[in-house]
């Protein structure tokens, strides 16, 4: 029989239709599988773990067909020791089975740092030093000394502190400076429209003090707090250019835009 009437011959066709079909049938079969392998469709809501505890926020993640790993731990003083209080997906998101949510837990105890040698060197060297450690300066006083600008001691809530001791990071120690000769003036620094925390590093780098801390009724929340700026300072860089070395400065703030903007006009 000749190729040509091969191919139109009746058990050829036959055949070939049985080949197409085992083809299609097995591709339905493959895809069908793949499908319900990888939960094609079917995602699952995150839920939200803040608040607990490891293992009570892996059995409600399994629950939701989720798993849970330990990615870093933090030291939240507002937080209860061993609670999630990060989460990655966050809550809600729509994720598929098996996925891991990795958490961030509160430390049972607040990460300690040690005290490196601030005594016997400048200020400067100084506020480097405890800046690396994490730590910062909550006030400065001067002494009279024959150095000027020379750390002659450090404290922690009234008591000294020395190289090798250990302390909470994040807290703050005070700085007892010399001065060899009468009060020195310093240029007093203008703080509006600043974040509290930029304030005290602007006050502790023109060798300052920050005084009262007043918020006003705008602010009502955590979240206003940690968004407050500064609309007015005491002494006010209006009336007063410079101030002697330790003084304090009271600060006032808002969130408030129009108390901000007339700050910022005033200045101006």
């Amino acid at each position: 029989m000749s190729l040509k009437k091969f191919l139109i011959s009746r058990i050829f066709l036959i055949n070939l239709i049985i080949a197409i079909a085992l083809v299609a049938a097995i591709i339905t079969v493959t895809l069908s599988s793949l499908k319900s392998y990888t939960h094609h469709g079917i995602s699952y809501n995150v839920p939200d773990l803040s608040g607990m505890t490891y293992n009570e926020a892996k059995e409600l993640a399994e629950a939701n067909q989720l798993k849970v790993e330990l990615l870093d731990s933090v030291h939240d003083k507002t937080a209860r020791p061993g609670a999630v209080v990060d989460q990655v997906p966050t809550a809600n998101q729509q994720v598929k089975a098996g996925r891991l949510i990795y958490l961030t837990i509160n430390a049972s105890g607040a990460e300690m740092v040690t005290i490196p040698k601030l005594t016997d060197i400048s200020f400067r060297q100084a506020q480097v030093l405890l800046d690396n450690c994490g730590l910062t300066i909550d006030s400065i006083s001067y002494q009279p000394s024959e150095y000027t600008d020379l750390v002659l001691s450090a404290y922690q809530e009234g008591k000294a502190i020395n190289e090798g001791d250990r302390l909470e990071k994040g807290s703050s120690v005070t700085l007892v400076v010399g001065q060899s000769r009468g009060n020195v003036e310093t240029i007093l620094p203008n703080l509006n429209g600043m974040f509290i925390d930029d304030a005290r590093l602007a006050l502790t780098d023109a060798r300052l003090n920050m005084g009262v801390v007043i918020y006003d009724t705008s602010i009502t929340t955590k979240e206003d707090t940690l968004n407050a700026r500064i609309w007015k300072q005491m002494p006010d860089t209006r009336q007063v250019q410079k101030v002697y070395l330790g003084s304090s400065v009271d600060l006032w703030l808002t969130v408030d835009n129009e108390k901000l903007s007339a700050g910022d006009t005033t200045e101006q």
